[in-house]
């Protein structure tokens, strides 16, 4: 993989930095409901979105149109709906009927905050606004048209939510496999972080070529994330990662270090940040923007949280 150096590590994360700062903006401004939106709504709404979360997926969208050659700022609205239905699925997950998560990102879930009723209206509106964001702010609109139909296939009953269901219900399907643990995590996990590529590089005017190599590198990007993610469970603490950790284990959960043990959990997780990495081979090596994409991807290896 790539040798940065000190130099270009500071270029790397100040880009990045630079990126979430234009995402929150975007965020805060979308959410600024004034009076028509009920504040015991928009609360729960804006306390969840606007949470120190890290944007990847948003971060992913805009890296992709760059990296197709068009301007960031056409694809913000997009970045944001994203992690409108990001934070719309964690907000129903932490619920006590699913996950029954009680820290999310080092405060309280939104559930626990303000109360059930308040966080699943807070999550159904956040799904809906993605929507509208999306219809009324991409152009042109044929391609908002593309972008609708990406996210919504992503988080529906086939990938998202899928996913998550078998998740909650393996033993169901009988003795798991490694290609069953995959399939629930390239829905539940990496089943966004595409629709993320997808819609960027889709506003970036993407070639085959890109889009082909864009979602190679998506569907590697979402295990290794996924797998480190089962990893700081197992290896973490709760004041790092802002969460609860040793959770999956009690609760029976079907993970890579479960099933693979940690040490080839960690291998897997290399190979597919490699893989994940040699896909980026058809972009431009010498742009911040490429620079960047293999920042992401290979600091999923140093997880902390």
């Amino acid at each position: 993989m790539v040798e940065f150096s000190e130099r270009e590590k500071r270029q790397i994360l100040d880009y990045l930095e630079l990126l979430r700062e234009e995402i929150n903006e975007k965020l805060d401004k979308y959410t600024d409901f004034g009076e028509r939106c009920p504040k015991y709504l928009a609360e729960p709404m804006r306390y969840s979105l606007l949470s120190t979360g890290k944007r990847i997926r948003p971060t992913l969208t805009l890296l992709a149109c760059e990296l197709c050659g068009t301007l960031r700022s056409h694809a913000l609205p997009a970045a944001c709906a994203i992690e409108m239905i990001h934070t719309y699925s964690l907000i129903h997950d932490d619920l006590p009927a699913l996950d029954n998560d009680d820290l999310r990102r080092g405060q309280l879930t939104c559930h626990i905050k303000y109360d059930e009723s308040s966080a699943i209206l807070a999550g159904d509106a956040l799904q809906a606004y993605a929507y509208e964001v999306l219809s009324k702010d991409v152009f042109p609109k044929d391609v908002a048209g593309r972008c609708v139909a990406i996210l919504a296939e992503a988080c529906g009953p086939c990938d998202l939510v899928g996913g998550q269901a078998d998740d909650m219900a393996w033993k169901a399907n009988g003795a798991p496999s490694l290609e069953f643990l995959e399939s629930i995590h390239h829905r539940k996990t990496g089943a966004m972080i595409l629709a993320g590529l997808r819609m960027g590089a889709t506003i970036g005017g993407a070639s085959r070529l890109q889009m082909e190599k864009l979602d190679e590198y998506g569907r590697n990007y979402g295990l290794a994330f996924q797998i480190t993610d089962d990893l700081l469970d197992v290896t973490s603490d709760e004041e790092t990662t802002g969460k609860h950790v040793r959770k999956d284990i009690s609760q029976g959960k079907l993970t890579f270090p479960s099933f693979l043990g940690v040490e080839e959990s960690r291998k897997q997780a290399y190979e597919k940040v490699r893989a994940a990495y040699d896909a980026l081979n058809v972009f431009q090596s010498d742009s911040i923007v490429y620079k960047c994409m293999v920042g992401l991807t290979q600091q999923l290896l140093d997880r902390k949280k």
